[in-house]
């Protein structure tokens, strides 16, 4: 196990670390770019996987980059994508760092062991919203039928999230218009930095 209470290149500072957790299309992605804009380096699991789907020559679909989550925990257990993320966050530059897209309960509790300051928040919009997202935005890993998300959701559910976002010390709601989630974001960030 890697620890990385103290980062490497913090002079001896801890680092604070955030880590996001949402069903897909609640506006994770959002919140990490809204970090990104303020300066917060921000790690995205999902670039674990899709950099191992990639690497097989494969395209970057639902159905591979699930089977590639699935194959990879079932390999090297529950928390594998997080030891894989862990490691790229103490490559990180900085007093706060977010790691976006927390699946499973397991991961939450590998972060805390590695992490001496990690929050965790979760991200929540209604089932319908995220399919109107999911409909609109036109990324190529997105499902679009009320039946694929909710088998992805499902998907999402076997790797811990309904256990995940119950750990969540903070919770965001993110069913109003994308300026009143912003400034939600803005501010929890403001404080936390």
């Amino acid at each position: 196990m890697i620890i990385v209470n103290e980062h490497p290149r913090s002079n001896g500072r801890y680092m604070k670390v955030i880590g996001v957790v949402g069903y897909p299309a609640s506006g994770k992605g959002e919140f990490s770019q809204i970090a990104a804009e303020l300066g917060i380096p921000v790690v995205v699991m999902g670039d674990m996987i899709r950099r191992r789907v990639a690497a097989a020559g494969l395209p970057l679909t639902d159905e591979n980059i699930g089977f590639e989550a699935r194959q990879l925990r079932a390999d090297l257990g529950m928390d594998a994508v997080a030891i894989l993320t862990a490691e790229e966050v103490a490559r990180q530059s900085g007093d706060v760092v977010v790691i976006d897209g927390i699946r499973g309960d397991a991961e939450v509790r590998y972060f805390a062991s590695v992490f001496a300051e990690f929050t965790l928040v979760a991200v929540i919009a209604s089932f319908e919203t995220r399919l109107f997202r999911m409909q609109s935005r036109g990324r190529s890993d997105d499902t679009t039928t009320v039946e694929s998300l909710a088998a992805r959701d499902a998907r999402e559910n076997s790797f811990g999230l309904t256990a995940a976002m119950g750990l969540a010390e903070v919770h965001i709601f993110n069913e109003s218009t994308k300026d009143v989630y912003e400034a939600l974001v803005r501010k929890f960030l403001a404080e936390e930095s």
